[in-house]
C-alpha cells in the first residue's frame, strides 16, 4: 500500500510541474517500476503486456472519430462559418428582451454540437459576441458569464470529444467490472449510447439557460433588420450537425465513418461559400495533427500509468477503498463525483478520462451503477468544474480573450447564475436517471 501512495503522491506532484502530461506518465511511471523491480516489490511482466495494450489502442477504431471530428470543427472555425453562424443569430434575435444573449446561448449549442470543443467554442464566442452585447447594453458581468456558460456547452452535447473518448473508456471499465463478477460475455458501452443519453442534457442545460437570461430582461440599443439574415448560415450547420449525428445514433455509420463525412460536409461548406483557402486548410490539418497527437500521447502514457498502477496492486486497493468506505453505494458515488470535480481544476478532461476512470471505474460498476448514467454525471460534473471560479478552465479562456478592462471578479461574478444552473442540471440527473438511460434505451435495444 505503501508503494501505491508514494507512487500516487509523486505523480500528482509532477502534474503540477507544467511539464507534458504524457512525457510524465509515461516517465515517471517507467522509472518507478524499474526501480520496483530492482527493490523486487513489482513484476516486471506488467510492463511486458504494454506492446499489446499499445496494439490494441492503434487498432481501436472507434478512436479514429477523434482526428476527424477535431479536424471537421477546425474547418468551421477557421474559415468563419461560425462568425457568420454568431451574427445571423444575433440578427435573429435581438429584437426581444435579452435576445442578443438567447442568441449566444444558442449559437454556443450549434457550435459545440459542429466542433465538440469547447476552447475553439469559448474562444470564438468571446472574441466576436463580446463587443456586440457591450454594445447592446449588456454589463461585462453578464456578457462574461453568457459566453463562458455558452462555450462550454461543447462538454455535454454531442458530438463532444468529451463523450467520444469517455465512451471507449467506460466500455473498456465496465467490461472489466463483468469479468471480475464473473460475467465472460460482457455487454459494451458505445459512442452511440453516450451520444443518445446526453441529448436530453444537452437540450435542457441551453434552455435552463435562456430562461435565466430572459428574466433579466435587457433589451438591445441597436435594432437591425431581419432581413438581414443569411438563413443559409444557420441551416447548413444545423444540416451538418443532423448528417453527423443521425448517422451514428440510427446505426448507418460508425463514429470513425460519421467523423470522416463531417469532416467531408465541412471542407464542402466551407467551399460552397468560398471560405476554404490552401492556407487555412494546411493550418487546419496542422492544428488537427498537433491536438490529435496530444491526446494520443496522454492516452499512451496512461495506458503505461494504467499497468504500473495494477502492478502495484492500486486496483485492488481502489476497489476496497470505494466498496468499503460508506455503507451507501450511493454515497460513495457522491464521493466519487466529488473528487472528479476537484480534479477537474487541475487536470484536463483527456486526462481524467485516461488516468481517473479506468481506476474507479471498474469499482464503481461492481456496486451495479448504471455505466450509461455514470458516464453522463462524469461529463456534466466535469463541465461543471470547468465553469467554476478560480480554477474552471473554460474561465482561461475567457480570460486570454476578452480586454483587459474587464476585471476577472467581473468574469466570477457572472458565470456565478449559470453554475447554479449547471448543479441544478446534475443534481436533476443524479435524482432522475431516466433522463440519461430514456432515449438509449427506446431507440438502441
Amino acid at each position: 500500500m505503501e508503494s501505491i501512495v508514494i507512487f500516487l503522491l509523486l505523480t500528482f506532484i509532477l502534474l503540477l510541474s507544467g511539464f507534458p502530461v504524457a512525457f510524465i506518465l509515461a516517465g515517471f511511471s517507467l522509472l518507478f517500476a524499474l526501480l520496483g523491480v530492482y527493490l523486487d516489490f513489482f513484476d516486471y511482466s506488467y510492463l511486458m503486456a504494454f506492446p499489446n495494450r499499445l496494439y490494441g489502442v492503434m487498432g481501436n477504431q472507434n478512436l479514429l472519430a477523434v482526428p476527424l471530428f477535431i479536424f471537421m470543427g477546425l474547418v468551421l472555425e477557421k474559415t468563419k462559418i461560425a462568425e457568420s453562424l454568431i451574427k445571423d443569430m444575433n440578427a435573429l434575435f435581438n429584437k426581444t428582451d435579452s435576445g442578443l444573449a438567447i442568441s449566444v446561448v444558442i449559437v454556443g449549442a450549434l457550435l459545440a454540437a459542429s466542433t465538440g470543443i469547447v476552447g475553439a467554442s469559448v474562444v470564438t464566442l468571446g472574441l466576436l459576441t463580446y463587443p456586440v452585447l457591450i454594445k447592446n447594453g449588456y454589463t461585462s458581468r453578464v456578457a462574461s458569464g453568457t459566453i463562458c456558460a455558452s462555450g462550454t456547452l461543447g462538454q455535454i452535447i454531442p458530438p463532444s470529444l468529451v463523450l467520444i473518448l469517455l465512451a471507449d473508456v467506460l466500455s473498456s471499465s465496465y467490461q472489466q467490472a463483468q469479468l471480475n463478477m464473473g460475467i465472460f460475455s460482457p455487454e459494451t458501452i458505445t459512442i452511440a449510447d453516450l451520444f443518445l443519453g446526453a441529448i436530453l442534457p444537452g437540450l435542457l442545460l441551453p434552455i435552463l439557460y435562456i430562461i435565466y437570461l430572459k428574466t433579466l430582461s435587457v433589451k438591445s440599443i441597436e435594432k437591425k433588420s431581419a432581413s438581414k439574415i443569411n438563413v443559409s448560415s444557420i441551416v447548413y450547420p444545423l444540416g451538418l450537425m443532423f448528417v453527423v449525428l443521425g448517422s451514428i445514433i440510427f446505426g448507418l455509420a460508425t463514429p470513425s465513418e460519421a467523423a470522416g463525412l463531417g469532416a467531408l460536409g465541412a471542407i464542402f461548406l466551407a467551399y460552397s461559400r468560398n471560405n476554404l483557402t490552401k492556407k487555412i486548410l494546411d493550418k487546419s490539418i496542422y492544428d488537427s495533427i498537433k491536438l490529435t497527437s496530444m491526446v494520443f500521447m496522454i492516452l499512451i502514457g496512461a495506458t503505461l500509468f494504467s499497468l504500473v498502477f495494477r502492478g502495484l496492486g492500486g486496483e485492488d486497493f481502489i476497489h476496497k477503498f470505494l466498496i468499503e468506505l460508506p455503507d451507501d453505494k450511493i454515497l460513495t458515488l457522491i464521493i466519487v463525483l466529488l473528487l472528479m470535480f476537484l480534479l477537474g481544476f487541475i487536470l484536463d478532461f483527456i486526462e481524467i478520462t485516461f488516468i481517473v476512470i479506468p481506476l474507479i471505474g471498474p469499482a464503481l460498476f461492481t456496486l451495479g451503477f448504471d455505466p450509461l448514467w455514470i458516464g453522463i454525471l462524469i461529463a456534466l460534473v466535469l463541465q461543471t468544474s470547468f465553469i467554476t471560479p478560480p480554477f474552471g478552465f473554460s474561465l482561461f479562456y475567457l480570460r486570454g480573450v476578452l480586454p483587459k478592462t474587464v476585471k476577472t471578479i467581473e468574469i466570477y461574478k457572472g458565470i456565478f447564475p449559470f453554475l447554479l444552473i449547471q448543479i441544478f442540471l446534475v443534481i436533476v440527473i443524479f435524482i432522475f436517471p431516466e433522463l440519461a438511460t430514456y432515449l438509449p434505451e427506446k431507440l438502441l435495444k
